[in-house]
C-alpha cells in the first residue's frame, strides 16, 4: 500500500536511485515556541551535522538536520514557517514518514571548541555538542519563548542570548563570542548554525581572531544528493560538497551572506528567499 501510495502522490521520487523508508514517530516534543522535534525508532548511522530528506505524502519533501541520535532513535527539530512545516505539525505520534539520508558532509571534532546556534539553528549543531566533551555553547534566540534547548546539554557550559534580555544576556551571539574568544585565547574551533547574516559576522569575527570556523549552510533542496542543483553556493553543491563548509571556503563564497536560489532554480538575495521561504 506504501508503494502504491507513492507512485501515485510522488512519481518523482519513485526516478531516483533511492526512496525514503517509512517510519513511525515514536514521540513529538515542543522544543520552543513554535519549535518541535519529531523522533522516531530506530537506528540512524550518522555523524554531526548531516541531514536526512523527510517526506510527507501529498505534501512535499524538506531536508532537515538530525538533532539527536541514540542506539535505538533519531529525530529531527523543525520551526515552523510555511507549508510544509505546518503540515508537520499536525504529525502526532504513531503517524507514518517517509526518511531517507543521511546527506552531506560531517562537522570536524576539534577541541577546545565554540558551538553557536542561532534559532532553531542548535538543531543542526546539537549532535555535534553531543560529540564534543568540554564545549562552550551559545544559545542565541529572539526572546526566552524561542530559545530551545535549555536543559539538554547538562554539564556543558551554555550562554544563553536574547535580542531583547529576557533570557540570558540581552545582545546577538557574536557579543558573547567576542567576550569568549578574549577569555579563551587557546579555542581552536568556532561552529555554527543558524540564520546566514548571523554566520557571516560570525566569520567575520573568527577571522579577526583568528580562529577556525565550521558553518552549516541552509538552501532549498530538491533531492539531496546532487541531482537538481537547486542548492548551490557559488561552483559548490551544498547537499554533497556541504552543508557544512570551513572557514577557508566560506572566505571565498560570494553567495555566503548575499544570495539564494529559489524553487525555480532563479538567483535572488537572502532577503527574498527567506520572504520566500515563510510563504
Amino acid at each position: 500500500m506504501i508503494l502504491e501510495e507513492l507512485l501515485m502522490s510522488e512519481p518523482e521520487l519513485c526516478a531516483r536511485n533511492e526512496l525514503p523508508k517509512i517510519y513511525a514517530v515514536s514521540r513529538v516534543v515542543q522544543e520552543a515556541k513554535n519549535i518541535r522535534s519529531i523522533f522516531f525508532k530506530g537506528k540512524l548511522d550518522c555523524k554531526p551535522g548531516q541531514f536526512v530528506m523527510v517526506w510527507l505524502p501529498g505534501v512535499e519533501e524538506k531536508p532537515m538536520a538530525v538533532s539527536e541520535v541514540t542506539k535505538t532513535e533519531f529525530g529531527f527539530a523543525y520551526h515552523t514557517v510555511g507549508k510544509f512545516t505546518k503540515a508537520l505539525d499536525k504529525v502526532k505520534k504513531g503517524d507514518k514518514v517517509g526518511v531517507r539520508g543521511p546527506y552531506g558532509n560531517s562537522f570536524s571534532l576539534v577541541e577546545p571548541a565554540v558551538v553557536i546556534g542561532g534559532g532553531v539553528g542548535m538543531s543542526s549543531v546539537s549532535t555535534l555538542i553531543d560529540a564534543l566533551k568540554k564545549p562552550i555553547i551559545i544559545n542565541g534566540a529572539r526572546d526566552k519563548e524561542h530559545v530551545m534547548y535549555q536543559n539538554r546539554f547538562k554539564g556543558k557550559k551554555m550562554i544563553i542570548t536574547t535580542d531583547d534580555g529576557s533570557l540570558g544576556k540581552k545582545g546577538f551571539t557574536t557579543d558573547a563570542l567576542r567576550g569568549v574568544l578574549k577569555e579563551n585565547p587557546k579555542t581552536k574551533k568556532v561552529y555554527t548554525c543558524g540564520p546566514e547574516i548571523m554566520m557571516k559576522k560570525i566569520l567575520e569575527t573568527c577571522n579577526a581572531y583568528k580562529v577556525d570556523c565550521e558553518a552549516s549552510l541552509e538552501r532549498y533542496m530538491k533531492c539531496g544528493y546532487g541531482i537538481c542543483g537547486n542548492c548551490m553556493v557559488d561552483d559548490k553543491i551544498l547537499c554533497i560538497d556541504g552543508p557544512i563548509f570551513s572557514s577557508k571556503l566560506l572566505n571565498t563564497l560570494k553567495d555566503f551572506g548575499n544570495a539564494a536560489r529559489l524553487k525555480t532554480g532563479r538567483k535572488v538575495s537572502l532577503k527574498e528567499y527567506y520572504s520566500w521561504k515563510s510563504g
